[in-house]
């Protein structure tokens, strides 16, 4: 016992000196760790358990990097630059392509927001809620039947492959290297989910241009119905005839129709199809007294302008998106798409001026609307000039299409035949005017070569050439357009009924169609 506790002594005895030792040797370093121990010991318990887990984590990434060096050093892989290359052009052109159609995508809460503010107070669940179902609805029918028709191989009419996305396809190969059911799509390289999905958010736009015009008195699943028709069957046909290499295309012979980004192909379509709803649905209960045309202002102008802003955002991805890969002219399409926008809201706000007495909101809005949708099948093949001129002629129309379809008893409570239709002939009409044709140059660089654009228009010493071909796309689009939609609506009309009945329209579709309000517990706005 006394042998064990003299031991011990001793232990302690030489421990002293050794501790002594290392304080005085490194005092900075022994202060270093009575502060970290302290710092330490402050933290709560959760804190205090992430060191270690930190500290392993480090060691990880540092053995992982060691050995990628060690592995790198010992054996280089052989580097294939041309296939690098490739690879990467893929993916920059994918990117740019998904980026844009999300851009796109999101015009639909443009739509939204800019639809509900120009209808009244009743009806904003019913405006909103077919916003919202419509690209659901689009999505399910373009990639069951509409994709197919447009742009799967068939005849110069429609396609006849590729429905449901099936069928083979090599892409991202181009040209003569792809080997595959969507023939039309060849001339850009990235995969065909970025050419669907990018194609599919064109579609549902060209639904939700109806979704204005035939506001606050249509039925919910009317309305439903006709938007599955126009997306699955009338607008992937005309779209066909235009881009899928139908016989308005540059593949059917040149000079060939030509529409960069859908002037014709999404609002011309989408401004047809809504002409024939408001006509056959007849105009709102209170729009006309005595024959002249009421006003029927919206209830919300905050959140109309919001969704302009919206929609101006998303024609970014619209306009320069249709190139479908990165390059210098994603730039300059998107110049020559805000300075049309901007002019377009200039002219309509000069305009309106004059002509109404005072500058009106509605169409300030609808003239920058008007601006985009003019030069939207042009941006590709003009200079920024011509793009302003363009821009500013959609403005001043716009301004006097109201009015003049309010005559007619069309009852619009948006403007989308106004914006959409008018402008959409207009814009197409424009290509034939202003394109600067093969060869020409911005600046050190050229915008378009041959067979990559229209000829020349009449403004820039192409005469007639360019001109003519657009006539004949404009009218074959919109008749057969007209045609088609005329019989999708009376055969709703026929069966379903396509009006809701006088009690619900006076109460509000809110109620009477989803049975809530958008605005519970403030105060009702009466009129109308």
């Amino acid at each position: 016992m006394t042998y064990k506790l003299t031991h011990k002594k001793k232990l302690k005895t030489r421990n002293r000196p050794q501790s002594a030792r290392w304080d005085t040797q490194f005092p900075a370093t022994a202060k270093l760790f009575n502060q970290l121990k302290i710092a330490i010991g402050r933290l709560s318990p959760s804190w205090q358990a992430c060191i270690p887990l930190a500290a392993i984590i480090v060691l990880i990434w540092g053995y992982a990097a060691v050995a990628q060096d060690t592995t790198t050093t010992t054996t280089p892989a052989p580097v294939d630059l041309a296939q690098a290359t490739a690879d990467l052009k893929v993916g920059l052109d994918t990117m740019w392509v998904m980026v844009a159609a999300m851009l796109v995508f999101f015009m639909n809460a443009g739509f939204c927001m800019l639809e509900t503010g120009f209808c009244r107070q009743k009806n904003a669940v019913n405006v909103l809620a077919k916003n919202l179902i419509v690209f659901a609805l689009s999505t399910i029918a373009y990639w069951a039947i509409g994709f197919g028709l447009m742009f799967g191989d068939g005849n110069p009419f429609f396609g006849t492959s590729g429905f449901f996305l099936a069928g083979a396809d090599n892409s991202p190969a181009t040209a003569d290297a792809y080997n595959g059911v969507f023939d039309a799509l060849n001339w850009t390289g990235v995969p065909l989910a970025a050419k669907f999905f990018f194609q599919l958010v064109f579609a549902g736009t060209a639904a939700t241009i109806v979704s204005g015009a035939v506001a606050e008195r249509i039925k919910f699943i009317d309305f439903l119905i006709f938007s599955l028709l126009l997306v699955g069957i009338s607008y992937a046909i005309t779209g066909h005839w235009i881009w899928g290499g139908g016989w308005l295309s540059v593949a059917a012979g040149r000079p060939g129709f030509w529409d960069f980004a859908g002037s014709t192909v999404i609002h011309s379509v989408g401004g047809w199809a809504a002409l024939m709803g408001a006509a056959i649905l007849g105009p709102r209960i209170g729009k006309y007294q005595d024959g002249q045309p009421v006003a029927m202002p919206g209830h919300n102008m905050s959140i109309a302008t919001l969704g302009c802003l919206i929609l101006w955002l998303g024609w970014f991805g619209f306009n320069p998106g249709s190139t479908m890969s990165v390059g210098w002219t994603m730039a300059h399409i998107a110049v020559t798409t805000n300075m049309a926008g901007a002019a377009g809201g200039i002219a309509a706000t000069i305009v309106a001026w004059l002509y109404l007495g005072k500058p009106d909101l509605s169409m300030i809005i609808n003239g920058v609307l008007a601006g985009l949708v003019s030069v939207t099948a042009s941006c590709a093949f003009i200079n920024i000039p011509s793009a302003a001129i363009i821009g500013a002629i959609g403005g001043v129309l716009v301004v006097f299409a109201v009015p003049f379809f309010d005559k007619l008893g069309i009852d619009d409570p948006v403007g989308a035949i106004s914006v959409h239709l008018v402008n959409g002939v207009w814009g197409t009409l424009a290509v034939g005017l202003f394109a600067l044709g093969p060869g020409s140059r911005i600046g050190e660089l050229e915008l378009y070569a041959e067979g990559a654009g229209p000829a020349a228009g009449l403004l820039f010493g192409g005469g007639l050439t360019q001109l003519i071909p657009q006539i004949v796309g404009i009218l074959s689009v919109g008749g057969f357009t007209v045609l088609l939609s005329t019989i999708f609506w009376l055969v709703l009309k026929s069966t379903l009924g396509i009006r809701v009945s006088v009690e619900e329209e006076k109460k509000g579709l809110d109620i009477g169609e989803h049975g809530m309000e958008a605005y519970s517990g403030f105060l009702k706005d009466n009129r109308g």
